[in-house]
């Protein structure tokens, strides 16, 4: 029988960030290793919230203080570690005008960070479903979005890119690409980098996006 309350508190996506940013920074890395060592090896199901409080060496009350629910949590490590993304994504684009340059460059960067970050991208497509990524409060994020999309339509705009769909979409299609190569690499055990095969992808999703 499981030791964890029957209720939990409801922690607005909004607060997320105000409550992670009270927590000792040492708990915080802590709590996320322990997250991506338990759910990146293990189904969403089999891991409680007590395992994660013995994996962090921290109380389970402690827990509960911050997140309320297994959901919270992860959706609230999920911000996090994507949140070091849209930093990278943001830095890596300043001074970058050209748009197929901007474009090579949005998808180095995420390229790398998923080769790198294989336990991430492991949580994310595995212990949340499609339909709750809304909860995942980056993927609202102005500044990332704004990243992304900026790019898609400044090519659409000088006429590089597809823009018979909306930029929606081309971010559709390159997330949809990307993740789908990244997901097959980390589950067939590959131990070649992706970013090794960095020129031939980037060739293949230009021929799919370019106009």
């Amino acid at each position: 029988m499981s030791n964890e309350p029957t209720t939990t508190p409801h922690i607005a996506q909004n607060d997320r960030r105000a409550i992670l940013a009270r927590m000792r920074g040492d708990t915080l890395n802590r709590i996320e290793k322990a997250v991506l060592d338990l759910f990146s090896d293990k189904d969403f199901h089999e891991v409680s919230l007590i395992d994660v409080a013995r994996k962090a060496n921290v109380s389970l009350q402690t827990i509960y203080k911050y997140f309320g629910s297994k959901e919270v949590l992860v959706y609230a490590m999920l911000d996090v570690m994507l949140g070091r993304l849209a930093e990278r994504m943001i830095d890596h684009l300043q001074g970058i005008d050209d748009a197929r340059e901007r474009l090579r460059k949005t998808c180095w960067v995420t390229l790398d960070y998923m080769d790198k970050h294989p336990a991430v991208m492991m949580l994310l497509f595995t212990a949340v479903p499609v339909s709750r990524h809304k909860n995942i409060s980056i993927y609202e994020s102005p500044e990332l979005m704004s990243a992304f999309l900026g790019v898609f339509k400044d090519g659409q705009a000088r006429g590089v890119l597809n823009n018979r769909v909306s930029s929606k979409i081309l971010l559709d299609v390159f997330m949809g690409m990307i993740g789908r190569i990244v997901l097959m690499h980390i589950v067939r055990g590959e131990k070649r980098p992706l970013i090794d095969q960095f020129d031939e992808l980037f060739n293949i999703l230009w021929r799919a996006m370019s106009s």
